[in-house]
């Protein structure tokens, strides 16, 4: 299995070596303007060379688990949606529009829909008949709270790779922890792209790397749900950095009376750089603040209660929403 995973690796540098090399000569690139700070132009298709990358592992990689390859295999659709907004510039509208549709295949014809949030001791919180429009809001939620994230070299490839590394430690199933390693292997030597280690072609995630990571990690928490891998309150702790900076942005849009919609500078990550002025020290942070997050609700869930842990991650959420409006605030 070493040696497979090492091949993979190779393939995996190989796929985005030369989709990066591809798109400077075919011109898909993001160009600077005064709200993105990069100096050149530089290529967006990161996401599609991860999506390909995934695709080669379901051949690749011998996993019996049939949604868990479904969720790769469609995530391709989404990563395409993500290009054809980097290159034409969907508006809402339309960007929601063709994210749905890879959603509702799987929500309703893969049946990779929520059915319970977990059992609370004094109540059970079951979805029943809105299972299906309550996993697409999800879905749509993080999908889009992941695309919030990509603003920032690094900054969403990191925090991806610590939602990943937490569900890792949530399973003691070999075929899904090798699921896991299979998603953030390519995850981890793009950043090496990213960051133009050793003068390797940079390359930006773009929407289609953003929309794709969210896609996949909101269908393996909910197949994480589904099976009871883990309980739900402990999956919504390992993306709590991604839920709490999506609704603490949209409230303070919403109080400053700003469009929700319209691309701006207030995300944690831009005010963060302000402040250390090191991206590297800013990816650290926030990738740490996540797994910190985890482990509060991780420890209070199995020192006290899942009740407790519940109440703890709304109670956190507002400390943060305060936090982030007086202090980490433009």
């Amino acid at each position: 299995m070493t040696n497979i995973i090492i091949i993979y690796s190779i393939i995996s540098f190989l796929l985005i070596f030369i989709i990066a090399v591809a798109s400077y000569r075919l011109e898909l690139v993001d160009i600077p303007n005064k709200r993105k700070k990069h100096l050149k132009p530089v290529a967006f298709t990161g996401g599609l060379s991860l999506s390909l990358a995934y695709i080669f592992s379901i051949q690749f990689f011998d996993i019996p688990l049939k949604q868990l390859n479904i969720i790769l295999s469609i995530s391709f659709l989404m990563s395409i949606v993500g290009f054809i907004d980097d290159k034409y510039n969907l508006n809402t509208g339309g960007k929601l529009s063709l994210q749905i549709i890879p959603i509702i295949y799987l929500i309703i014809i893969e049946s990779l829909n929520l059915n319970q949030l977990g059992d609370y001791y004094f109540f059970k919180l079951e979805l029943s008949s809105l299972s299906v429009p309550f996993s697409l809001i999800c879905v749509l939620f993080l999908i889009n709270a992941f695309n919030y994230f990509d603003g920032l070299d690094g900054i969403l490839g990191s925090a991806s790779i610590s939602v990943l590394i937490i569900l890792y430690f949530l399973t003691s199933d070999e075929n899904i922890k090798l699921f896991l390693i299979i998603i953030i292997l390519p995850i981890f030597i793009f950043l090496f792209f990213n960051f133009s280690f050793l003068n390797l072609p940079k390359i930006f995630l773009g929407d289609s790397g953003s929309l794709l990571l969210g896609f996949i990690v909101a269908f393996t928490l909910i197949y994480f749900a589904n099976q009871k891998i883990s309980h739900p309150i402990l999956l919504a702790w390992s993306i709590s950095i991604f839920v709490y900076e999506f609704l603490s942005v949209n409230l303070l849009r919403i109080l400053n009376n700003k469009n929700i919609f319209e691309p701006s500078l207030d995300h944690l990550h831009h005010i963060m750089l302000k402040k250390t002025k090191s991206i590297f020290f800013t990816n650290i942070l926030i990738s740490t603040t996540n797994i910190i997050f985890f482990l509060i609700g991780y420890f209070s869930f199995n020192l006290i209660g899942s009740l407790t842990s519940f109440i703890l991650f709304i109670f956190l959420f507002i400390i943060f929403f305060i936090i982030r409006k007086n202090i980490f605030c433009i």
